[in-house]
């Protein structure tokens, strides 16, 4: 067997959204300093598909129930086999079982990553598997850590964007602008994200329908929220106001056609990765009131905050805003600056390797 180090990342969901991209992107990560990389998920899952088009190993067990004795065995078999050097879990039953099972074989370091900012309804797992538990922002950290987590197990990190892929391009500008039918004299409020109740979407309808005409809106991402956006911009009769382009692998070109972001996400957020993103070209941002987005504001030069549904100062904040369109590269400079220092992909990557290596866990 190589003495290459084998990574291991487990995933009990299906769907496709931020906390799969972070488990791709810390294969694809891993895999390129030189580590053995795998995944454990169920059969079906869109994670599955991508990783396998890219020749990562991807190995099924059912996670579907905790009370699965024969996913237990085969995991453990599966485990025994491998013998990973890390073993990183992502969701609540592939927590339970595979952070359990890790620990039984002797896994060197057993990770767990939490990706959303609500209570969780047992802290037993989180205290008794995992050596580790990356928060994906502080917000989480301390919440764990009120339920009980010890905080020394506790490491805060986000998942880190490639600052030199989102970047801005003044040909995309023009390009999408031009197919997207977006006039010069318009002004693009954007969003990028996954189409799902908690990222507030309704608010940006119902806001758009208290704004001039040459206000235009733009929302990047599919999902199974589309219905209810769909139903929310035509209740708030702006239909002639909205772009939906559905999901896109290239947003990095839609966030150089923005004037302006509303980010309206109101709950259960880490820090979104569509959030960082955006943060790197420097536009002008609006944004609700919810604990993770605001650790990184700290960086981000103009930006209004809301509390979420409140149309009349959503309304006033985008206006301020919109006084000032012109873009300054050396406020951009600096922003992208501190946002890569703290949020970007290489910084995510350093954190990581400094977890593995106080475990033992060392590239040859």
């Amino acid at each position: 067997m190589s003495s290459l180090p084998l990574i291991v990342h487990t995933d009990w969901s299906r769907s496709w959204g931020g906390q799969e991209i972070r488990t791709l992107t810390e294969l694809r990560e891993m895999r390129r300093l030189g580590f053995r990389t795998a995944l454990i998920v169920r059969e079906g899952a869109e994670l599955a598909r991508r990783c396998g088009a890219e020749g990562f190993t991807v190995h099924h067990i059912d996670f579907s129930s905790k009370f699965n004795l024969r996913a237990w065995l085969d995991l453990l078999r599966l485990l025994r086999q491998l013998r990973p050097a890390v073993v990183n879990t992502h969701s609540s039953e592939d927590s339970w079982m595979a952070g359990a099972a890790a620990r039984l074989c002797g896994v060197p370091l057993v990770a767990r990553t939490r990706h959303v900012l609500e209570p969780v309804s047992s802290s037993f797992s989180y205290r008794a598997f995992p050596h580790v538990i990356f928060a994906c922002s502080e917000a989480i950290a301390k919440q764990l850590a009120g339920q009980g987590v010890p905080r020394r197990k506790i490491v805060t990190q986000s998942t880190g964007i490639d600052e030199e892929r989102f970047r801005f391009s003044a040909r995309d500008r023009e390009e999408v602008r031009r197919s997207c039918g977006i006039a010069d004299t318009d002004v693009l409020i954007g969003n990028v994200a996954f189409l799902r109740h908690y990222k507030g979407h309704e608010f940006i309808a119902r806001t758009a329908a208290a704004l001039p005409e040459q206000f235009k809106f733009m929302i990047v991402g599919g999902g199974n929220g589309r219905a209810l956006l769909e139903e929310a911009i035509t209740k708030a009769g702006a239909q002639e106001r909205f772009i939906l382009t559905g999901h896109r692998e290239d947003p990095e070109r839609y966030f150089s056609a923005m004037d302006m972001i509303f980010f309206s996400s109101y709950e259960t957020e880490g820090i979104s990765q569509s959030f960082i993103q955006g943060l790197l070209y420097g536009l002008p941002l609006l944004a609700c009131r919810t604990p993770s987005i605001l650790e990184p504001l700290e960086f981000v030069r103009r930006h209004r905050l809301v509390d979420y549904g409140d149309v009349t100062a959503a309304r006033q904040g985008l206006l301020e805003l919109a006084e000032n369109l012109e873009r300054d590269e050396e406020t951009v400079r600096l922003q992208r600056q501190d946002i890569a220092a703290k949020y970007g992909l290489k910084r995510m990557v350093e954190n990581i390797l400094s977890v593995y290596s106080r475990h033992g866990v060392h590239l040859p």
